[in-house]
C-alpha cells in the first residue's frame, strides 16, 4: 500500500506582462527563497507582492504554500480556500482544492478534506494524487469514528463501574452504618443493665440499713428524763385524784337519792 505524503503544492511562477516589476521581484524573490525551504523568508516577500498588488491570487496560492510549510494549516486553508473561490480556471481551482484539502487533512478535519478532494477531482479528474489523498482521508475518518465509538463505550462503562463502585461503597457504608448502630445499641443496653444493677444495689442497701436502723430503735428502751417522768407521775396522780373526787360524788348522790321504809 502507498504511503501517504502531503504532496508538494503548486507553487505559480507565471507572470504576465501587465504586472508591475515590483510585484514581480517579489513573487520571484520569494520562489527562490521557497526553493530553499526559507519559507518564513518567502512567506515575507509574498506579503510584499500582495501589497503591492491587493487580492492577487497568484502571491495568495504562493503565500499559502509558505504558510503551510510553516505548518499554519489554519491561515493556509482560508488562502488555498480564497483563490478556490475567485474566477479561475479549473486547473488552478484544483490545485487551489487540492491544497486545501491538504490543510484540513492536517488539522485533521477529515470530512472537511474529503470534500475538498472531491472538489479537485471534479475540476481534474484525472488528478490521481487528489484520488488517493482523498481514500487516505476517508481511511482516517473511519478510523476516528472508530476511536470515538470506542471512547463512548469506554466512557459508559466507566460511568457504570463508577457507578457500581459508589453503589457498593453506599452498601458499605450502609452496612457499617447499621453494624456501628448495633454496636452503640448493645453498649447502651450494656451501659443501662449495669446502671440498674448499680441502682438495685444501691436500693438493697437502702433498705437494709433503714431496716437495721428499724430494729436498732426497737432494741432500745424508751428514755426520758426525770422531769419528764416527774410530770408523768403529777399528772397521773392529778388524774387518780380526779376520779377518785369524781367517783365520791356519784355516791353521795346514790346516798341522797334512796327512800327508807322503817317507821320511826
Amino acid at each position: 500500500m502507498k504511503t501517504y505524503i502531503i504532496l508538494f503544492t503548486i507553487a505559480l511562477f507565471w507572470t504576465t506582462s501587465g504586472m508591475a516589476q515590483s510585484e514581480k521581484k517579489k513573487i520571484r524573490e520569494g520562489n527562490d527563497l521557497f526553493e530553499k525551504k526559507d519559507y518564513s523568508a518567502a512567506e515575507v516577500e509574498y506579503r510584499k507582492a500582495l501589497e503591492a498588488k491587493p487580492n492577487y491570487y497568484k502571491g495568495t496560492f504562493n503565500l499559502g504554500d509558505a504558510l503551510y510549510e510553516q505548518e499554519n494549516y489554519a491561515e493556509s486553508g482560508k488562502l488555498f480556500n480564497e483563490v478556490a473561490g475567485s474566477n479561475l480556471s479549473d486547473q488552478e481551482k484544483s490545485a487551489a482544492q487540492y491544497n486545501l484539502g491538504n490543510s484540513l487533512l492536517k488539522e485533521k478535519k477529515y470530512e472537511e478534506s474529503i470534500e475538498a478532494y472531491k472538489n479537485a477531482l471534479r475540476k481534474n479528474p484525472t488528478d490521481e494524487d487528489a484520488r488517493y489523498n482523498l481514500e487516505y482521508a476517508r481511511q482516517m475518518l473511519k478510523q476516528q469514528q472508530n476511536q470515538d465509538q470506542n471512547k463512548d463505550q469506554n466512557k459508559d462503562q466507566n460511568k457504570d463501574q463508577d457507578k457500581k463502585d459508589q453503589d457498593k461503597k453506599d452498601q458499605d457504608e450502609q452496612d457499617q452504618n447499621k453494624d456501628q448502630d448495633k454496636d452503640q445499641d448493645k453498649d447502651q443496653d450494656k451501659k443501662e443493665d449495669q446502671n440498674k444493677d448499680q441502682q438495685d444495689k444501691k436500693d438493697q442497701s437502702k433498705d437494709q440499713n433503714q431496716d437495721k436502723q428499724d430494729q436498732q430503735q426497737q432494741q432500745q428502751p424508751l428514755q426520758i428524763s426525770k422531769q419528764d417522768a416527774q410530770k408523768m407521775m403529777d399528772a397521773l396522780k392529778n388524774d387518780e385524784k380526779k376520779t377518785l373526787q369524781k367517783l365520791q360524788k356519784e355516791k353521795a348522790k346514790a346516798t341522797r337519792g334512796v327512800k327508807t321504809d322503817i317507821d320511826w
